[in-house]
C-alpha cells in the first residue's frame, strides 16, 4: 500500500465553520483544531490555507465516462482527472456505455479501470434494464454482489417508462438497500424529435419541444411507486418547478425520495438557445428562468438533496450539427464547484456548509458510499477539497482535461476555484495539475 507524507493544513475555514488546522496521517484525518500542529509527526509537510475553505471531498452521483465503447469522447482516466481537478473524490459512472453496464462483468470492468486510474473512486451505476431497452430487468442482484458493489441503478438517457418494470426494479433493489435513479421523461409526451423546452421560445425558434409535464408525470408516478414498494427512488437532474412541487409533497408524506440538480440547470436558461448553439442542447432541456429560480430555492432549502454534474462528453462530429440533430449533453466535472459557488454561495443563497452537504455528504449517503462524505472530522478518510472562494477564473474550453470540448462555460467568469483535491491522503490535483504532473 502506497503511503503519503503527513500533511498539516493550517488555518483553512473548515466547511464554513471557522478556521482550524487539520492533520492528515496515513490517509486519515488525525486531528482537527488547535492540537493538530502539536500532534504532527516528524516530517509533516505544512500547507498554509488562510483564506481557503476546506470541504469533504466532492461526490458526483451522475457522470458519463463513456468507457467502454466511446473512448474517443472520454475514458475513465481522463474523466477521473477532470473530476479530481473539479474537487471530486468519487464519481458514479452511468450505465450507457458500449456494452451497457447491465452485468456484473461490465460493472467490474469499469470499477477496475477506476482503481487503476487512481484519481477518484469510480463506482459504476448499473442499468435497470438489459441493454437499456426497458423490457427486462438487468442483472441487478449480480451487480450488487460483484466486487463493484453496485447500489445505484439507472437507464439514464432513457426513462424506465413501463410502470410495471419500474415497480419490479424498486422491489428488487430494496433487498440490498439499492436505489433507482430515474431519468424522468415520458417518451409519449417527449418524442424522439424534441430537443428543447416546449414554450413560446421553441415556437419562435422553430424547434420541436417537450413540455415540463413530460418530466413531472414520471416523477409523480415514481414517488407513488416508491411509497407502494417501501423502496428508494432518486430523481435525476430535476429541471422544472412542477417536479420540485411533487418532490416536496412526497417528502412531506415520508416517501423515500431524493433528488439532484445539475449546475447547468442552476445557472443557464433556455435563452441560451437563441443562437442555435448545439453546446446548449441537453436532456432534460434548459428551462425558463422561473424554473431556474425555483431549483435554486429548492436546493437551498433541502427539497433537492444534491448537485450532480451529468458530465456528458461528446466528440465534435456528434455535437457539431444543426441543433435538432446534435447529441444531447455538456461537460460539467471541472466547473461544478465554481458554478455552485457563483450562483449559490456568492449570491448568499447557501453557505459552504450547505455546499458540503449537497456536493459531498448527501450524494455519498444516497449512493451508500460509506467511506465518502463523512466530513472533516477526526477518524474520517482524508478525502478533502480545498477551495479558494474568492478566486475568479474565466473558463477556457481548450484547457479542459476532458477529451471533449462541448463546454457551455467557455468564456464565462466564475467565482471560486478548487485549489487542491486529496483522496485518502494522496494529493490527486493541485492548482490545475493532476497527481504525477510537475508544477
Amino acid at each position: 500500500m502506497t503511503t503519503h507524507p503527513p500533511l498539516l493544513i493550517q488555518g483553512a475555514d473548515v466547511a464554513g465553520g471557522g478556521a482550524a488546522d487539520v492533520l492528515v496521517v496515513d490517509g486519515t484525518i488525525r486531528a482537527v483544531g488547535p492540537d493538530a500542529a502539536t500532534d504532527a509527526p516528524t516530517g509533516t509537510q505544512r500547507l498554509g490555507a488562510d483564506g481557503l475553505v476546506l470541504l469533504p471531498g466532492l461526490v458526483d452521483l451522475h457522470t458519463h465516462l463513456r468507457e467502454p465503447g466511446r473512448e474517443d469522447a472520454e475514458t475513465v482516466e481522463t474523466g477521473s482527472q477532470a473530476a479530481a481537478l473539479g474537487g471530486f473524490t468519487a464519481v458514479l459512472a452511468m450505465a450507457n456505455t458500449t456494452p451497457v453496464t447491465d452485468s456484473a462483468e461490465v460493472a467490474e470492468t469499469v470499477h477496475d479501470l477506476g482503481r487503476r486510474a487512481g484519481y477518484v473512486d469510480v463506482h459504476p451505476v448499473g442499468a435497470v434494464s438489459k441493454g437499456l431497452a426497458g423490457q427486462e430487468l438487468a442483472e441487478l442482484g449480480l451487480m450488487a454482489r460483484s466486487r463493484a458493489r453496485v447500489r445505484v441503478f439507472s437507464d439514464d438517457g432513457r426513462c424506465v417508462h413501463d410502470a410495471r418494470l419500474m415497480r419490479r426494479a424498486l422491489e428488487y433493489v430494496k433487498a440490498f438497500d439499492g436505489v433507482v435513479s430515474q431519468h424522468a421523461q415520458d417518451p409519449r409526451l417527449a418524442d424522439g424529435t424534441a430537443c428543447c423546452h416546449e414554450g413560446e421560445l421553441s415556437g419562435r425558434l422553430g424547434l420541436p419541444g417537450w413540455p415540463a409535464v413530460a418530466e413531472e408525470t414520471i416523477v409523480a408516478r415514481d414517488v407513488m411507486l416508491a411509497r407502494h414498494t417501501g423502496s428508494r427512488v432518486h430523481v435525476a437532474h430535476v429541471s422544472t418547478a412542477g417536479s420540485v412541487e411533487v418532490i416536496r409533497w412526497a417528502k412531506a408524506q415520508g416517501i423515500d425520495v431524493t433528488a439532484e440538480v445539475t449546475p447547468h440547470h442552476l445557472m443557464l436558461t433556455q435563452d441560451e438557445l437563441v443562437g442555435y448553439d448545439p453546446t446548449y442542447k441537453v436532456n432534460p432541456p434548459l428551462r425558463p428562468a422561473e424554473d431556474t429560480l425555483v431549483l435554486r430555492a429548492a436546493l437551498a432549502d433541502g427539497t433537492i438533496d444534491a448537485v450532480a454534474t451529468d458530465h456528458a462528453p461528446h466528440v465534435r462530429q456528434d455535437k457539431e450539427h444543426a441543433f435538432t440533430d446534435a447529441a444531447f449533453g455538456m461537460l460539467g466535472l471541472e466547473t461544478a464547484l465554481p458554478v455552485v459557488s457563483t450562483v449559490m454561495v456568492a449570491e448568499g443563497a447557501m453557505g459552504w456548509a450547505d455546499v458540503a452537504r449537497t456536493m459531498s455528504t448527501a450524494p455519498a449517503r444516497i449512493a451508500r458510499l460509506s467511506d465518502q462524505g463523512q466530513g472533516v472530522v477526526v477518524g474520517a478518510p482524508a478525502h478533502l477539497t480545498l477551495v479558494d472562494p474568492g478566486r475568479r477564473t474565466t473558463v477556457d474550453a481548450a484547457l479542459s482535461r476532458s477529451l471533449s470540448r462541448n463546454n457551455p462555460w467557455h468564456g464565462r467568469e466564475l467565482t471560486g476555484a478548487v485549489h487542491l483535491t486529496m483522496l485518502r491522503g494522496k494529493v490527486t490535483a493541485r492548482e490545475g495539475l493532476v497527481w504525477g504532473e510537475d508544477a
